[in-house]
C-alpha cells in the first residue's frame, strides 16, 4: 500500500471523473484538474466565488461548479479550456445543482424549492418543473439515465412525477400514500421506485414505472420509523434501516420481509468474528522530548493500532440518546451493500464506534468492527468485497472476508481522515481531511491474500 503527497482542498470537494482518468478538487474559488495516474495539474479554472458544490458530467467532459450564496453555476470544459458557461438564477436563489444523466442538461433547484429549472447546454433552452418537494432525496434518475422521478408537494399532498430525460416530457404523475414523503430511489434495474415516509410514520411504498402501487411495507406504528433505505446492486433486496435499531430485508418477488438484522449490545453469535481495535502508544524516551523534536502535528505521539479478535460473548459500547433533543442518535443510519450484493455493512447510531458486516447468502452476521472512535465514513470497494472505514484519526481501516487491518497514513502534520472515496477501478482510495487530501494506492499482490 502506497500513499501520495498531500494536496489542498476545500469543503471536501474532490471527485474522480466517471471514466477514472481525472481528479478534480476545489480550493476556495479555484478548480484544479489532475491526471489520476501522475497527479500532474492538467487544468486550472477560476470561479467567481467560493465553490459550494462540484460535479462531473457523465461523459467526463464537463465540470459543474455551483456557488449557492450567489445563485451561480459555472460549467467548464476539459476539451476546450477557453469555453465556459455561466448560469445565474438571480434573485430566486439556488439551493441545489446537478447534472442530468446525458451530461448536457443542468437541473437547478431554487430557494424554498419553488421550482426546478432545466438548462440545456446544447440549445440554451430552459424548462421549468413546479412544486418540487424539499426532502432528503426528492430527485432520482434511473440507472440507465432514461427516467427521472421527482417528489412533489401540492395542495398538502405528496405526488411523484416521472419524466423522460430525452425531452423532459411528463410520463406519469401519481399521488403517493404518504403523510410526508421523505425520499425516493429507483431500483438499479429501473423497474421499481421505492418511496418512503418521514420518520414519524413507518411506511415504504413500491411503485412500478407506470405508477401502479406494487406493495406497501410497514413494520410497526406509533414510533419513529424509517431512517435509511438502500437497494442491493442486484435489485433483489431492499434494506430498510429503522429507529428501532434493526435492518429489515425485503425480497423483490413478493416484497415481503425475508429477514431482519438486529444490533444487540451483547454479541453472543459464535460464528461472527469480532475485531476490536487496540491502541498502543509508543514509548517516548526523554531524549525525544526536546523542543527540537516536538512540533505541532508531529508523528512522535502518533498511536499505533491493530485489531484483536475477541471471543464471544462481547459487550459493545452503547450511548443512550437524549430523548428531549431532536434527531436522536439512535437507529440504523448507514446501510451499504458490497458491489456483488454478497455483504451488507451497517452502522447503528447509538453504537457509533461499531461497524456490522452481514453475509447476505447466509443471512447472518459475518463480522463486527469495534473502533476506538466514532465511525465517520464507510464505503465498499466498487470491484471486490472490501470495506474501507475512517474515524477522523490518522488511520485507514480495511475489512475483507480474509480479515481486518489498520493502516497508519504516513503524512507529516497529522493528516486526519474525515471521509473517503474509492476510485472506480478499486485500485486506489481518496482520503479527505479537513483541508487536505491524499491518495492511497492498493497493492495488487496483497489484495487477494
Amino acid at each position: 500500500m502506497n500513499f501520495s503527497e498531500v494536496f489542498k482542498q476545500s469543503n471536501q470537494l474532490c471527485k474522480v471523473s466517471p471514466d477514472g482518468k481525472y481528479l478534480a478538487t476545489c480550493v476556495q474559488y479555484r478548480l484544479v484538474v489532475r491526471d489520476v495516474g501522475t497527479l500532474q495539474i492538467l487544468q486550472l479554472y477560476t470561479c467567481l466565488d467560493q465553490i459550494s458544490h462540484m460535479d462531473w458530467s457523465s461523459d467526463s467532459l464537463f465540470i459543474l461548479c455551483a456557488m449557492y450564496k450567489r445563485g451561480l453555476v459555472q460549467v467548464w470544459s476539459l476539451e476546450q479550456p477557453d469555453w465556459h458557461c455561466k448560469i445565474d438564477e438571480g434573485s430566486i436563489g439556488l439551493v441545489s445543482s446537478r447534472w442530468s444523466p446525458d451530461g448536457r442538461h443542468i437541473l437547478n433547484t431554487t430557494e424554498f424549492h419553488l421550482r426546478v429549472t432545466v438548462w440545456s447546454l446544447c440549445t440554451k433552452a430552459v424548462s421549468y418543473i413546479k412544486y418540487p418537494k424539499a426532502c432528503q432525496k426528492g430527485i432520482d434518475f434511473s440507472r440507465d439515465g432514461c427516467y427521472m422521478a421527482l417528489a412533489e408537494r401540492r395542495d398538502c399532498k405528496d405526488f411523484v412525477s416521472v419524466f423522460v430525460c430525452d425531452d423532459w416530457h411528463l410520463l406519469r404523475h401519481f399521488e403517493t400514500e404518504t403523510q410526508d414523503l421523505a425520499g425516493l430511489e429507483w431500483s438499479p434495474n429501473g423497474c421499481v421506485l421505492a418511496v418512503w415516509d418521514s420518520c414519524l410514520e413507518y411506511k415504504v411504498l413500491l411503485y412500478s414505472l407506470d405508477g401502479r402501487l406494487l406493495s406497501t411495507y410497514s413494520a410497526y406504528e406509533w414510533s419513529l420509523g424509517v431512517k435509511s433505505v438502500t437497494w442491493s446492486p442486484s435489485s433483489q433486496f431492499l434494506a430498510i434501516g429503522s429507529y428501532d435499531e434493526k435492518v429489515r430485508i425485503l425480497n423483490h418477488i413478493t416484497w415481503k420481509k425475508i429477514t431482519q438484522f438486529e444490533h444487540p449490545a451483547t454479541i453472543s453469535n459464535t460464528k461472527a468474528v469480532v475485531y476490536k481495535e487496540v491502541v498502543k502508544r509508543p514509548a517516548v524516551g526523554s531524549d525525544d522530548l526536546s523542543l527540537h523534536n516536538i512540533t505541532i502535528g508531529t508523528t512522535l505521539f502518533n498511536t499505533q493500532s491493530k485489531y484483536e479478535i475477541c471471543p464471544t460473548p462481547v459487550q459493545l459500547p452503547v450511548v443512550k440518546p437524549d430523548p428531549d433533543r431532536a434527531n436522536p442518535k439512535i437507529g440504523v443510519s448507514t446501510v451499504a451493500f458490497s458491489s456483488d450484493s454478497r455483504y451488507l455493512a451497517t452502522k447503528n447510531d447509538n453504537m457509533a464506534n461499531v461497524v456490522w458486516v452481514w453475509d447476505m447468502q447466509k443471512m447472518s452476521l459475518e463480522a463486527v468492527l469495534e473502533q476506538t472512535s466514532a465511525v465517520r465514513c464507510l464505503q465498499w470497494d466498487p470491484r471486490r468485497p472490501r470495506l474501507a472505514v475512517c474515524t477522523g484519526n490518522t488511520k485507514l481501516y480495511l475489512w475483507s472476508p480474509a480479515g481486518c487491518v489498520s493502516v497508519q497514513v504516513p503524512t507529516e502534520g497529522g493528516f486526519q481522515v474525515q471521509s473517503l472515496n474509492w476510485h472506480c477501478s478499486g485500485d486506489s482510495l481518496i482520503l479527505l481531511g479537513k483541508e487536505q487530501l491524499c491518495l492511497c494506492y492498493m497493492d495488487h499482490d496483497q489484495e487477494d491474500k
